[in-house]
Order: structure tokens, then sequence, then C-alpha cells
């Protein structure tokens, strides 16, 4: 079995990582790390977790758990990962980062956007973007994953077939999503009390979202030149699930048929990637508490556009479950091993 350690294990991308590898036929979670629950049963924090086989919070020592773990989860805000990871570490273990810090290649960029020193300057060249679609040979061969975004995941998965094969102009791309409130993590802020957040939509990070450069750029390797986008996201008082709508002008006038034929081309094998029948729009209760991202595309001929609609859940997709799905693209398994199961309905 192999032995997983989870360093922030109490946040909600680290509750979501424990209840999916409680079904994972080949690991099993040795440690998990909390600040302020140390020496708590991990149910005593998610009671959900009662008459699992019981894991109790200890006190982070990276040094001990990457001796003792096989793989080890960051679920950690941004900022603090970058000052963990070192080549000595990564000779001991494997890393998987749930935050940002490894998801960037210029580390400049990412003090730009992110506004916090990056202190791993010297492993970051090693770090593989954990989109598994797209990169799963060179993440089966690294040692350190940088597990994308849920905003991320969701906007490169609608727009990959479209940028890599050139059929929309791309310095035309508008990306709008909604996210649920469990997106923004499980710390105390005022604006995501319920009060606040229930009963209403509203706009943030506009024109400077942290994910931006993090589409841009892989959206810029698979276009083969720089790409710039516009992006909006929302937050929407519902507990998770990410619905994100993509708009670009067509190069010329496409039909479904053809465009189909693009995904079917990319995604046609991706077990995890479901394309919609044509008029049927994806759903976040369709993708809730699973490993799917659900695509969907219209074009507006009367405008010559292309509009995209993908769903996923953030937590999974979006986070632990696609970590799960790095995990065992390192480890050789097979990658639906642990996540092989169907969406919860009604949820």
């Amino acid at each position: 079995m192999i032995k997983v350690g989870i360093i922030g294990a109490t946040g909600y991308g680290g509750g979501e990582l424990v209840r999916l590898l409680a079904f994972h036929p080949a690991a099993k979670v040795h440690a998990v790390t909390s600040r302020s629950y140390i020496g708590k049963a991990y149910s005593e924090v998610f009671e959900n977790f009662r008459h699992e086989e019981e894991l109790v919070l200890q006190e982070e020592n990276m040094d001990s758990i990457a001796k003792e773990c096989d793989v080890v989860f960051l679920a950690l805000p941004h900022g603090i990962a970058s000052q963990k990871v070192t080549k000595d570490l990564l000779r001991k273990t494997k890393i998987i980062d749930f935050g940002a810090d490894f998801r960037l290649s210029d580390a400049d960029a990412y003090e730009k956007w992110y506004k916090v020193e990056h202190s791993g300057r010297e492993v970051l060249s090693q770090a593989v973007y954990g989109l598994s679609e797209m990169y799963r040979d060179k993440i089966a061969k690294s040692r350190l994953v940088a597990n994308p975004g849920c905003y991320t995941t969701c906007g490169i998965l609608a727009l990959y077939p479209l940028v890599k094969d050139k059929i929309i102009d791309l310095d035309s791309i508008i990306i709008d999503a909604k996210s649920g409130v469990s997106g923004a993590g499980r710390g105390l802020d005022l604006k995501l009390h319920y009060d606040e957040a229930n009963e209403t939509v509203k706009a943030y990070g506009i024109g400077n979202h942290r994910h931006v450069p993090e589409m841009e750029e892989q959206l810029s390797i698979a276009a083969g030149r720089p790409i710039l986008l516009s992006f909006t996201p929302h937050l929407v008082p519902m507990n998770r699930g990410i619905l994100l709508t993509a708009y670009a002008k067509l190069n010329k006038k496409f039909s479904y048929e053809e465009v189909n034929e693009i995904y079917q081309k990319y995604y046609k094998d991706e077990y995890f990637i479901r394309l919609t029948k044509k008029g049927v729009s994806p759903e976040t209760k369709w993708v809730k508490a699973s490993n799917f991202c659900d695509l969907g595309f219209t074009i507006d001929e009367r405008v010559g556009r292309i509009i995209v609609v993908a769903a996923l859940d953030n937590l999974v997709k979006g986070a632990a479950g696609q970590a799960v799905q790095n995990m065992n693209l390192l480890f050789g398994l097979e990658e639906r091993a642990g996540l092989d199961m169907p969406p919860v309905f009604p949820a």
C-alpha cells in the first residue's frame, strides 16, 4: 500500500482528500497534520468520518513525515509550500501541492500576482503542472506535482481543443465563472458568513484574479503563442461546484459537428471529461462529489462566436480528485483508482 501524508488535513480540500482515499484500493492515509487540532481524532473535526479507521491529527514535522510516507499532499494556503519543499525533501518523498506555489513557471510572475515571496526557486524547474489530461506522461516521471486551481482546471479543459487547433481568435477569449463558497476555503472571513453570501451573487477579483496567469500560461503553451484573456469569477450561494462559460470568436464558419469532432479528437478517451449531447448544457448538480468535468458548447452563428459551458466539483476535479488522479500516475496505477464513482444526486 502507498503510504500517504496530508499536511493541512482539516481544510475542505484536505477533508475531501481523506474521504476519497478511504475508497482507494492501493493507498492508505498514514499521517495527517493540523495547526489547530493537534492531538484530536480526525472524526472530532469531521463527524462524517465516524466509524472510519481512526486518524489522530499530529503536529507537522515535514522531515519525519517525508521519511515515513511515499507521497505527501500539501493542502496549504498559497506561499507556504514554497518554504517547505526542498531538493532534500524531494529525495525522500513525492509531493503533490494543492496551492499555487509551483503552478507558474516564472517565480517573478508568481510574486507579482500573489503578492508573496517565492521561496522555492531552486526546485521550481522540477515541478510539473498537474492537469492529467494534458501532462500525464510528465506527471508520471515527476516528484513534484503542482495541482491545478479549480477555476483553472475548468477553463483550460473547456478551451484546450479550440486553442490547440486554432479555430478561435486567440485574442477574443472571455471567461465567466461561478463558484460555490467552499472554493474560498474553511477559514473565517466576513464575506463568507451565511448572511453575507446567501441570497446574493457577486463578482470579485475582476481583471486581477490570481488564476488568470495560470490559465494564460497553459493555454499559451497549447497555442504556441502568448494568450491574454479576460476572466471574471463570481461567488454563488451553494456549497460546492463551478459552472464556467467561455466565449470566443470563431475564425470561420464551423458546424456543430465539425467542432464536436475536434473535442472528440482530444477527449474521447478521457474518462473524467464528459461531453454533453447537442442542446444539453452542463450543470453543477450532475458532477457533485465526483471527479468528472462536463463540457458542452453552442455555436452562435449570428455573431460567429462559440460558447463553451463547463461544470466540475471544485473540491474534487478542482482539487482533491485531481490530486488523487495525479498520485495514481506517479505510482503507475490505474488512473481511475479510488475515483471511479458516479456523482451524488440529489445533494
